[in-house]
């Protein structure tokens, strides 16, 4: 008799428990007023729904939606974590300004794990400081004028070659190829024709399971991610020893590392060095040579941006004593239509979907308050398919940016970051994508097999590989 009361009594008290914390999940605790929204259901939130495929040149379906239902500011809960989505320049701008004061960067725990618990990423203040600097070493305007410069301009040459030797080619692999063998071979002078290590196959693994759904076990994509960058790191770490114990110096960035490594006023040790260098060539690999894709793709779907493109390098190349010559640094700096084609495929390109930061004090904004521990995301799309800030937005124009600065962020223009964190390699993904277009349109003709059908965003990836270009030279070569 006393068992067949408890039961009652007990399934009571779990249905008021459980219908409590139901409550709280979908009602928070917050001291001020929080943000409108839905959290979704309890610990998957609205998860599956953020994560669904979309067109690319679009603003996601989850972010739109809840636009035009909540406004430009509004609260989710995402992998069991409780967010605020922004697409607000005004609330965008004030939370990168409290960058290490009420916010601190923030990725997933697996994004973490893949990337390296001591990169770049997971690092503030004079620490962050310190490591931008070193990359600045390498990829900063005095270096890319002095070095970077002539040697990218003979890769991109020779690339542009051999593609035209094929014929046709995956657009999106190609230029992945090329801009990892550069990232290679300067940052530790490796080359993979010539050693039996694969760097450029596992390091593809780590990229494509990159931001997949972390299940660690044998056929998932998180699994072939975890395994590609074991093997990545476990290559880099013997090239790092090997240059250390031979002390043989190839003049590269691994070289002052090691110089930096050894420095006894140095933050930077051996692991967290290798985890750099993980972190450029995820850089280079993955979104420069997106945006370099998608170049191509632009311009041949408007022959009026071509024509003028083709104008202002064939000027370039008749007043050289030498149309054969390398591109000089001022010969860069006068591409004005070319520096509006490149804003204008990396407005519509946003290659990083989302920004995150972690509220590690209550943050007060525009009325709101974003509580400690919750997560802010700063979406760019929205800002940069904005009608309301860009005429006619999912448009590829140029001259949109006729008579505007070509070369900083802004509230609106968030395609390489903002505040302390915007991309250190910014100036090198221009240069990279100036020189890449300079050789495109005055010795090549090109023509892409597929449409923007074949543009989907997906997690992890911006679209798939499957975007074959004919390409052949000109009369000229390089």
């Amino acid at each position: 008799m006393i068992m067949w009361f408890f039961i009652p009594c007990l399934t009571a008290l779990l249905a008021v428990g459980i219908s409590h914390w139901v409550y709280m999940w979908l009602n928070p605790k917050c001291n001020g007023k929080l943000p409108p929204g839905s959290m979704g259901f309890p610990i998957i939130g609205e998860t599956l729904e953020f994560f669904a495929p979309h067109p690319f040149h679009s603003i996601p379906p989850f972010i739109r939606n809840r636009m035009e239902k909540y406004g430009a500011v509004f609260r989710t809960s995402l992998v069991g974590k409780k967010v605020v989505v922004s697409t607000d320049p005004e609330v965008n701008t004030y939370i990168f300004q409290q960058e290490d004061r009420s916010v601190l960067l923030w990725y997933t725990e697996s994004f973490m794990k893949v990337l390296g618990k001591k990169s770049l990423l997971t690092h503030h203040g004079v620490i962050h400081k310190y490591l931008k600097n070193l990359i600045l070493h390498h990829v900063g305007p005095e270096n890319l004028k002095a070095n970077v410069m002539s040697e990218l301009d003979a890769v991109i040459c020779s690339h542009l070659h051999a593609w035209a030797r094929h014929g046709t080619v995956d657009l999106k692999e190609v230029t992945s190829n090329m801009l990892f063998d550069y990232a290679a071979k300067q940052l530790m002078s490796y080359d993979e024709s010539k050693t039996p290590l694969k760097l450029a196959e596992n390091f593809k693994a780590f990229i494509y399971g990159l931001l997949s759904f972390p299940l660690d076990i044998p056929g998932t994509a998180y699994h072939a991610c975890l395994q590609g960058r074991k093997n990545a790191t476990k290559i880099i770490t013997d090239i790092y020893n090997d240059r250390k114990a031979s002390k043989i110096r190839r003049g590269d960035f691994l070289d002052h590392l090691l110089e930096e490594v050894e420095s006894e006023k140095s933050f930077l040790n051996e692991s967290s060095a290798i985890d750099l260098v993980l972190v450029l060539l995820f850089a280079y690999h993955e979104t420069t040579s997106t945006t370099s894709t998608l170049v191509p793709k632009f311009i041949s779907d408007h022959p009026d941006v071509l024509a003028e493109l083709t104008k202002e390098h064939e000027e370039i190349l008749k007043n050289r004593d030498d149309e054969t010559s390398e591109i000089t640094w001022q010969e860069y700096k006068s591409m004005t239509f070319t520096h509006m084609v490149i804003n204008e495929t990396v407005r519509l390109a946003n290659i990083v979907p989302a920004i995150f930061r972690k509220v590690v004090k209550d943050v007060e904004v525009k009325g709101y308050t974003i509580p400690e521990g919750w997560l802010v995301m700063v979406v760019p799309s929205a800002l940069h398919l904005n009608p309301d800030v860009y005429t006619d937005p999912h448009t590829f124009n140029p001259w949109r940016w006729e008579g505007k600065e070509l070369h900083a962020g802004s509230k609106t223009f968030m395609a390489f970051g903002g505040g302390v964190r915007l991309c250190v390699g910014a100036d090198f993904a221009k240069l990279q994508m100036a020189i890449f277009i300079h050789y495109l349109v005055t010795k090549y003709r090109w023509k892409i097999n597929g449409g923007d059908e074949k543009m989907i965003r997906r997690p992890g990836l911006v679209f798939p590989n499957g975007l074959p270009i004919e390409i052949s030279e000109k009369d000229m070569k390089c």
